[in-house]
């Protein structure tokens, strides 16, 4: 298990016709690697995570709860070949495009569960919850199915609180410390999606 990406965004217009009362929104869900296997930078972690990045929502994005978001790499082989299809066109999605900070491997949503530690390089981390998506997710890839298929598949990805700041470099391992392991990101999706598909709250 590794950190491959370590990635920062800013907060910019975001164009879309993906929801019935915004044309453009403000959102730094678009990340650019800053760490990567290729580039291996030293990244300062705060408490409110990586340095330089911005959130434009923080009702729903960043502060301490939700300072880091990581996705599983292993993942972006069904974005590409969902995208490609719904959108007509050659999708080859860039470590950052699904707005995630830490882009890993090896660790998945059926592993981790809420309360664990991850110990990556030097610093530590809490697992809080996994990510809800939202109309913004749709803008930022083109698909207004993007957030349902994100549900749906259980590909939601998680957030951490920093415990231990410190300068991250991609590359680097990681460790679970497990906590008390009553639920697990996977089973926290499939609640969140039992309830949309109850309530038909489709976004």
């Amino acid at each position: 298990m590794r950190l491959l990406t370590i990635s920062a965004g800013k907060v910019m217009p975001l164009f879309g016709n993906h929801h019935p009362n915004y044309k453009s929104v403000a959102s730094a869900i678009h990340k650019k690697s800053i760490s990567t296997l290729e580039n291996l930078s030293q990244i300062e972690i705060g408490s409110l995570g990586v340095k330089g990045d911005e959130q434009a929502d923080l009702s729903v994005h960043g502060g301490i709860e939700k300072a880091i978001y990581v996705y599983p790499t292993e993942h972006y082989a069904f974005w590409n070949e969902l995208l490609t299809r719904e959108t007509k066109r050659s999708v080859e999605l860039q470590h950052g495009a699904l707005g995630e900070n830490f882009t890993i491997e090896g660790l998945l949503e059926t592993e981790v569960f809420v309360g664990d530690k991850l110990l990556i390089g030097e610093l530590e981390f809490a697992v809080v919850k996994l990510r809800e998506p939202c109309f913004k997710f749709n803008a930022a890839v083109g698909y207004k199915g993007a957030s349902k298929a994100m549900l749906q598949s259980g590909f939601s990805g998680w957030y951490l609180r920093v415990l231990k700041t410190g300068v991250l470099t991609a590359g680097a391992q990681i460790q679970i410390i497990p906590g008390s392991r009553t639920t697990s990101i996977a089973e926290q999706n499939q609640k969140l999606l039992n309830n949309r598909n109850q309530k038909d709250l489709w976004e």
